[in-house]
């Protein structure tokens, strides 16, 4: 049996479909990718100096490294994958006889 989903477009208010960012968004994270692209190689060094300062090592370096990222690389929904009315997926493995 075979099931189909219907998928509505809905709109914002002024004909923005939902997830489309607005104009100050765009700009905000092409000025943040411009900044990181124009910045790597010292971007390096600040989390290197972060990184080896007792007041905030590693983690911290990491968590800028992160935080300046996520405005950078889209971030992936997460997806539930499920088998036959909502339950696990079943998977059946046959070996071939060796005869």
């Amino acid at each position: 049996m075979q099931q189909t989903k219907v998928v509505k477009t809905r709109t914002k208010v002024g004909g923005r479909t939902i997830g489309t960012p607005n104009k100050s968004t765009a700009k905000a994270r092409e000025a943040i990718a411009a900044f990181v692209d124009g910045n790597a190689h010292l971007l390096q060094r600040w989390l290197e100096q972060i990184a080896i300062d007792d007041r905030y090592g590693p983690k911290t370096a990491f968590d800028c490294f992160m935080a300046v990222a996520e405005y950078h690389v889209p971030k992936l929904a997460r997806q539930e994958h499920v088998g036959a009315d909502n339950g696990p997926i079943e998977m059946v493995v046959k070996w071939q006889d060796g005869k």
